[in-house]
């Protein structure tokens, strides 16, 4: 049976190859010559206390609908003005209403981290993301069989990139580690069904070794939630959906930033 990740992947390609049409990947491969080097996201995330991945995003398949975001350059300099340690950008078209713009204008902004985050399946979107200046890009262990996870990691490495892999059960995490990721990321969100398990990273970060970077991803609604995930052991927290639609994005990731920090 068809999974709504099966789904979602399916059209990213179908777009992707339209892009490709447009712009052909030796010039992506030109531009990133003049793109200056990936930002290492580590130092951001190691911080004392809780770090926050803040998210640019519109919509999602669970949701609908979260938020119009007319200026995705306000908003992230309104993340990082509370503290963001990096800011996500869904570049997903369909399901998320994201794009290549939106990244291109936060990349203008900010000066922490970015990330592209989209359903990366292909070397052309690795050469895409470096070119529109990201940092990090997302590979979820769950849409790449493992020698694509590898391969495209590498390709990434190679670029200055940083890669989030992010995995939602014990086999897609120690696949995760078992790649060699410096940054993990445990989503409580099954990408298959949409289901959220809120017991999801608790009983998924001891499998994450200290020396990587742990990041708790979806279900986190706020404070409790996020010093919840910092007490389990999480490094940072990605989230989208309260801060775009709480009405005061700074002030909700301060209220978020240095959780769980020693006194």
């Amino acid at each position: 049976m068809t999974s709504v990740l099966d789904e979602i992947v399916a059209g990213v390609r179908q777009d992707l190859e339209r892009r490709r049409a447009a712009v052909p990947l030796v010039d992506l491969q030109r531009r990133v010559d003049d793109v200056p080097a990936a930002l290492d996201p580590l130092p951001f995330l190691r911080r004392d206390g809780l770090s926050v991945i803040a998210e640019v995003k519109r919509r999602s398949p669970s949701k609908g609908h979260l938020a119009g975001i007319p200026d995705p350059a306000a908003l992230a300099s309104a993340y990082a003005a509370g503290g963001a340690a990096a800011i996500s950008v869904l570049t997903e078209e369909r399901r998320f209403g994201g794009s290549l713009g939106d990244l291109d204008a936060v990349r203008a902004a900010v000066s922490v981290p970015v990330l592209r985050k989209d359903f990366v399946v292909d070397d052309y979107q690795v050469w895409e993301a470096r070119a529109h200046g990201a940092d990090l890009i997302l590979l979820i262990v769950a849409a790449l069989p493992a020698g694509e996870l590898d391969r495209l990691g590498q390709l990434a490495t190679s670029l200055g990139m940083t890669c989030l892999v992010e995995g939602h059960d014990e086999a897609e995490v120690v696949t995760a580690v078992a790649a060699g990721a410096r940054l993990v990321g445990v989503n409580a969100r099954n990408l298959k069904t949409l289901d959220v398990d809120p017991e999801t990273f608790a009983r998924l970060a001891p499998l994450i070794p200290r020396e990587v970077v742990t990041v708790a991803e979806s279900g986190i609604a706020g404070p409790a939630d996020a010093a919840r995930c910092a007490a389990l052991g999480a490094d940072a927290v990605l989230v989208g959906e309260a801060l775009v639609t709480g009405g005061d994005p700074q002030g909700a990731v301060a209220a978020l930033t240095g959780l769980g920090a020693p006194a």
